[in-house]
């Protein structure tokens, strides 16, 4: 880690002293910036922006050239890993993600395979390289994946689970279970593949995005979503070049399973705006670090108040080792990009002084 100009993000996940709260923000690279609308306008389409490593950094780095973020994080999309898969990943115009070949047949489901991510997804690897000698040893750089859970959604639904209320995969869950555990199994493999790849590529720390796992019961949330995420993160590589690689889960809406969650192992648990952070560090802070967790809509008051959004999270939390300041979900592209500025520069400054208070 010396050999990074700033590894403050890296030491929080660590729980190690800081002097003040690290700051990033989910989908921190993307529309809400007129400079990644330009860019994406050049590459022609979003999954064309994905696949060109030289297009991906540089969307990486813009947010960085326009704040003072404390981590970079890969330009890329969770479902690369279900279309390396061969289920045909397609952007329609205004509708999302959708696949051409969504896993509804069992023969489909028990021929799927786990990409080789030096194959099919070696695109990824090449962007992740790329950023990180953009980066030049400034900040850290994260890689990412889907979670097994979410990304079986997208999987069996063929879009987005939220316009069929999960209807196919629930329905799936409780009638065929152990097709459900073949295509988690298999994508548990094939995210810890594509995560270890990604470090070995030069990411310096990873984050597993469980976006659906909220939908489920708490059952269902162990069986179907928790158990594979310990299996993901049993299989990290967890030291690279002699240096730690920290490890985010984030489960959206997974704020009443925070303590079963902080039991698997990850470095630090992402939360939603739901919980309150300080109430979750007493829960569970003796165990990881925490990430989060203002409200993303906040960004859209008027600059006052997200500075005083900001500062309330971090009174929240307290003056503690082990704390990542971000949004309790993905910006939003109608952010306005000031307000950014105002966030981020709140959290350093506000942090600074509540440490310097503590230490009297």
């Amino acid at each position: 880690m010396s050999r990074l100009e700033n590894d403050t993000f890296l030491r929080a996940l660590l729980r190690q002293p800081t002097e003040y709260t690290p700051v990033w923000l989910m989908r921190q690279a993307g529309r809400y910036l007129p400079e990644y609308c330009e860019t994406r306008k050049r590459a022609g389409s979003f999954l064309q922006l994905c696949k060109s490593p030289a297009l991906a950094c540089e969307v990486t780095l813009q947010p960085l050239a326009r704040y003072d973020l404390d981590a970079a994080i890969l330009f890329s999309d969770i479902l690369t890993v279900p279309d390396a898969m061969g289920l045909g990943l397609y952007f329609a115009e205004g509708e999302g993600p959708r696949f051409e070949r969504p896993l509804r047949e069992e023969w489909d489901i028990r021929n799927l395979a786990v990409p080789d991510p030096h194959a099919e997804l070696q695109y990824v690897m090449d962007a992740v390289a790329e950023i990180r000698r953009a980066l030049d040893g400034s900040v850290p750089l994260i890689g990412f994946s889907g979670s097994p859970w979410t990304l079986a959604c997208y999987m069996v639904e063929g879009g987005s689970g939220a316009e069929t209320d999960y209807r196919r995969i629930k329905t799936m869950a409780y009638s065929r279970p152990d097709l459900l555990h073949h295509i988690l199994s298999v994508t548990a493999d094939a995210v810890v593949a594509y995560l270890n790849a990604q470090i070995e590529s030069g990411a310096q720390a990873v984050m597993v995005f469980d976006s659906w796992g909220g939908v489920l019961s708490e059952a269902a949330y162990r069986t179907f979503s928790l158990a594979y995420l310990q299996r993901v993160v049993d299989g990290l590589i967890r030291e690279r070049d002699g240096d730690r690689v920290p490890s985010i889960v984030f489960t959206k809406g997974g704020g009443v399973w925070i303590e079963q969650i902080a039991a698997i192992g990850a470095d630090a648990i992402g939360l939603d705006w739901t919980l309150d952070i300080g109430r979750a560090r007493e829960k569970v802070g003796h165990k990881v670090a925490l990430q989060g967790n203002l409200d993303p809509t906040i960004l859209f008051a008027p600059p006052e108040v997200v500075a005083a959004e900001a500062r309330r999270v971090i009174d929240a939390f307290g003056p503690y080792p082990g704390h990542v300041f971000n949004l309790g979900h993905g910006i939003s592209q109608f952010t306005p990009p000031e307000h950014v500025a105002v966030l981020i520069d709140t959290v350093h400054a506000h942090s600074r002084a509540v440490r310097q208070r503590a230490a009297g």
